[in-house]
């Protein structure tokens, strides 16, 4: 995860397996995280320090990740600022301070199958690790591999692998998903109203949809504050009555619109926004490829407004 509060979280859920926190922040609850046993990254020499820092108020050392990057140019130490970052981390940790766990990057293009960008990064990682032992640091975990480069990539994976979207089932790979690759989450609403309206009606703001004959319009209580793109009129689909339907009209705040046309509707009929795809309802893919942008954007915009729940977890 990204937050330490959400590291914070699974400590607190009972979950007492290793936890990593990807990005440690300035200021961040790094004390807090380390008395919870939370591992932290550092792709910097001044990160490094302040988690040393944390880790002496805290009274036990800290478990830290260290991120060199290899070409992505996001977050993590440049190859020439690397060995000053090894250094400084060896040198906390001879203090006792913190211990080396992990030397980890990210791969930038690793869901585009031959990008060259690829084996240039595996490399430059390759010559990273060879730095860090060479200072004298022994992780435990050396780690690259996302969930693209784990379905894709062998010479990607070393110690351990950072499976995002793909432990629900989301890639991001071109083409087909693999067989087993199954999407876990679902979204659905019931219709909260259905109406006539004559030919010419305009549905939503800005009439940004016009009816071309007399409709049955049903309305979904779910907008862009839990999730569905406020642009997605006209471009995704959801599934009702047996069939796909296209969004009418601009989604609002809280609601949206499908036209059933000539098919009746009733108050309370389920409308599957997306899920595996079990049943002809429409998948993160296809909502994905419809608006130009990925499942992970899909899956993570619908937020906490959702009521969840969870099928065969116990």
């Amino acid at each position: 995860m990204i937050r330490v509060e959400e590291a914070l979280a699974l400590r607190e859920a009972g979950l007492t397996a290793p936890v990593l926190c990807l990005m440690s922040v300035p200021g961040g609850r790094h004390e807090e995280a380390i008395r919870h046993d939370v591992d932290l990254a550092a792709g910097s020499a001044g990160m490094v320090a302040e988690l040393a820092a944390a880790a002496q108020r805290a009274g036990r050392p800290a478990r830290v990740h260290l991120k060199v990057d290899t070409g992505m140019s996001r977050g993590g130490a440049t190859m020439p600022d690397w060995p000053g970052v090894v250094a400084a981390a060896l040198a906390e940790q001879a203090a006792g301070h913190l211990a080396i766990i992990g030397i980890w990057s990210h791969l930038a293009c690793a869901d585009m199958p031959g990008h060259p960008s690829i084996d240039a990064q595996v490399k430059v990682f390759h010559e990273a690790l060879a730095v860090a032992e060479q200072a004298g640091a022994r992780p435990e975990v050396r780690h690259l591999a996302n969930t693209p480069a784990t379905l894709t990539l062998p010479q990607a994976r070393f110690d351990l692998v950072r499976c995002g979207g793909g432990t629900v089932g989301l890639p991001t790979l071109p083409g087909p998903m693999p067989g087993w690759l199954r999407p876990a989450m679902t979204v659905r609403a019931r219709l909260v109203q259905v109406k006539q309206v004559p030919p010419g009606a305009g549905v939503s703001y800005g009439h940004r949809y016009v009816t071309s004959s007399q409709s049955t319009l049903g309305l979904v209580p779910l907008g862009y504050a839990e999730g569905v793109p406020r642009d997605a009129s006209g471009l995704v689909q959801v599934y009702a009555r047996g069939r796909r339907w296209f969004i009418a009209g601009t989604v609002s705040m809280n609601q949206f619109v499908v036209d059933f046309g000539a098919e009746p509707a009733q108050e309370g009929d389920e409308v599957l926004l997306f899920g595996p795809g079990d049943h002809g309802e429409p998948t993160a893919q296809d909502w994905a490829d419809a608006l130009g942008t990925i499942t992970y954007e899909i899956a993570a915009r619908f937020g906490g407004r959702l009521p969840r729940s969870y099928l065969g977890v116990t």
